[in-house]
């Protein structure tokens, strides 16, 4: 049974994230929690001076967000009557990490799966803040869903690497279990940048012709200012329906969530977004 964690704030993003959830694993036995994380600036400073009323406060904004989750659970739960589906609702008031990286210790999450906003207009933000220090900071694989993102078939993935990482089987399970639920095509999209390590992109295509036999091999050469508009432009004309990445430190992730070029660069992901960890150095 997997254990999937479903951040959520209650916001159209994240209720939409819950959606593309359930349907991503209709017929599979999961186990869904659903969590929001609460913190200090949701309490007013003056009630903080006085010790009843803020607990008082703590109590009614603890019991709104319980109330709002029984409540996305009874609606799944009335949808989707017949699937093998365990909801657990948790409430916490931590910082936002530390809340999720110990759920997913306690409940050995198999997969987070969360909503965000792309980049639009004069913002050029690629995600929000929280989504980005998930990415970032928690070990568990991440699938990121686009704002308005809506489930279909995923019948064709791509993954992206500038070869910096070696790969193992174990760290690639998510993209592996997505292909097999979906029978995807993948495709191993190579990004030659200044990171780019040509000795690695031959050892890694072996490892892919070794365990995705039927996988086929791209390869992107571009400079430092056109390499994202390169990818986006390769996600669109293949009609790719997923794209995944390995997050390791120099690697194509790393650097597409440096700052100034996610301010620079409005590189917009209009597509489901799988992030997994490397575990080696």
């Amino acid at each position: 049974m997997k254990n999937i964690l479903l951040p959520t704030d209650f916001s159209k993003n994240s209720l939409n994230a819950i959606h593309f959830a359930i349907d991503l694993f209709k017929g599979d036995a999961c186990k869904f929690y659903l969590l929001n994380v609460q913190k200090a600036s949701s309490f007013i400073s003056d009630d903080m001076m006085a010790v009843n009323s803020s607990a008082t406060i703590y109590k009614t904004i603890i019991n709104a967000a319980k109330k709002s989750i029984e409540n996305i659970i009874l609606n799944i739960e009335t949808n989707y009557p017949y699937e093998n589906f365990e909801f657990y609702s948790i409430v916490d008031y931590d910082n936002f990490i530390d809340a999720i990286n110990q759920i997913t210790i306690s409940k050995q999450i198999d997969l987070i799966i969360m909503g965000t906003k792309g980049a639009s207009g004069l913002a050029k933000t690629l995600f929000g803040s929280n989504t980005v220090r998930v990415i970032q900071r928690c070990t568990a694989p991440v699938l990121v869903i686009p704002d308005n993102c809506k489930h279909t078939d995923l019948n064709t993935i791509a993954f992206t690497t500038n070869n910096l990482p070696l790969f193992n089987l174990q760290e690639l399970e998510p993209l592996k279990e997505c292909m097999d639920k979906y029978h995807a095509k993948l495709k191993i999209l190579h990004v030659a940048d200044e990171h780019h390590l040509a000795q690695n992109q031959s050892r890694n295509k072996i490892f892919f012709e070794t365990h995705f036999t039927d996988a086929t091999h791209d390869f992107i050469d571009s400079n430092a200012q056109d390499i994202f508009y390169a990818v986006q432009h390769y996600l669109k004309n293949n009609d790719v329906k997923l794209l995944a990445m390995m997050s390791k430190k120099h690697s194509f992730i790393e650097r597409l969530f440096t700052r100034h070029l996610v301010e620079t660069f409005a590189f917009k992901i209009d597509i489901p977004f799988l992030v997994m960890h490397s575990q080696s150095i």
